[in-house]
């Protein structure tokens, strides 16, 4: 499980058996989980536990260091499916 980068109680992270799958990053704070697709635009596939406000924060940290998530992403797998 990689972890990308930490910003404040963020934590961005991947699974390393989901080659098979687009590039995503997972987004941890606390008990709280999000999803996100990188590619073609940032989109949130699945959230539990985030208020609105704390889900739009993790979002905005993804689309600040997308670039960041694609690269580990690809250097990781390889490829980008």
């Amino acid at each position: 499980m990689p972890t990308v980068l930490r910003v404040g109680a963020f934590r961005l992270f991947f699974f390393s058996n989901e080659g098979n799958e687009p590039p995503h990053i997972h987004v941890e704070c606390g008990d709280a989980y999000a999803k996100f697709w990188l590619e073609p635009v940032i989109t949130c596939a699945d959230a539990v536990g985030f208020s609105a406000r704390d889900l739009k924060t993790a979002e905005r940290v993804v689309d600040e260091h997308r670039d960041r998530c694609l690269a580990a992403w690809k250097d990781h797998f390889g490829h980008a499916p």
